[in-house]
């Protein structure tokens, strides 16, 4: 049973949050104050991260950089609506999805499946199906960039730099199919694995992070080009 830490003060927000993910199966632990929050995401294990932004004695932000280079799991931030600012300072963080309030039942259910699922399948791949740039023994090549697959360890000039969850998807997932152009929407159902609820802007937020960590000069990037109107491609 995959266990899920709420942490939210708002008691019939994380109620319903509790209700609707417990008859899918989850099993969930709810915590209304942020300090508390921030001390068991690093305590106990949990397989992923429902965030509130506004918390209590320690707020979501300050959560998600404490706790993201020590645990590994999915983070879902929950946001107020039109909180942008807030949005892209929690994904530059280390948040894997955001989801802004007030959101449907369906909908959350949709992001907590589909962020599961896909930190699944980056657990377990051994190495992509795609196959292209200088690809061998489980290890992507491209110019100083170079992906092990087997460790997902990147590597800029041999130096390893911190990728997050999603940044690693999209980096892997674009460098082995390079030269082709993806739309926002392609890359938001690719990586984050639904169509339905997704907010592009969460895909550009994390190709922009991408960009500042493996670029020369990301204001000029070489590796990830946008292609106005189209979306993006990754070039050798």
């Amino acid at each position: 049973m995959k266990k899920i830490l709420i942490v939210e003060d708002d008691v019939s927000i994380a109620e319903i949050q509790r209700d609707f993910l417990e008859i899918e199966g989850y099993d969930i632990t709810i915590i209304t104050d942020g300090l508390e929050g921030y001390k068991i995401a690093k305590a106990e294990k949990f397989d992923l991260i429902l965030l509130d932004l506004m918390l209590p004695n320690m707020n979501g932000i300050d959560i998600c950089r404490g706790i993201r280079g020590e645990v590994d799991v999915p983070i879902i931030m929950v946001t107020a609506k039109g909180d942008e600012a807030d949005k892209i300072r929690g994904l530059g963080l280390g948040a894997d999805d955001y989801i802004a309030k007030p959101f449907s039942p369906t909908e959350l259910v949709a992001r907590v499946k589909a962020n599961l699922a896909q930190y699944e399948r980056l657990r377990s791949r051994q190495g992509g199906n795609d196959a292209h740039p200088d690809k061998r023994a489980n290890q992507i090549n491209v110019g100083a960039i170079s992906i092990n697959l087997s460790t997902h360890r990147v590597y800029i000039h041999g130096t390893e730099i911190e990728l997050k969850h999603k940044e690693y998807e999209l980096l892997v997932f674009m460098a082995s199919n390079p030269d082709m152009v993806f739309s926002k929407e392609h890359l938001y159902e690719r990586i984050w694995g639904m169509d339905s609820f997704g907010d592009l802007k969460t895909v550009a937020v994390h190709i922009s992070r991408l960009r500042d960590k493996i670029e020369k000069d990301p204001q000029n990037p070489k590796h990830i080009q946008t292609v106005w109107g189209a979306g993006y491609r990754f070039c050798l």
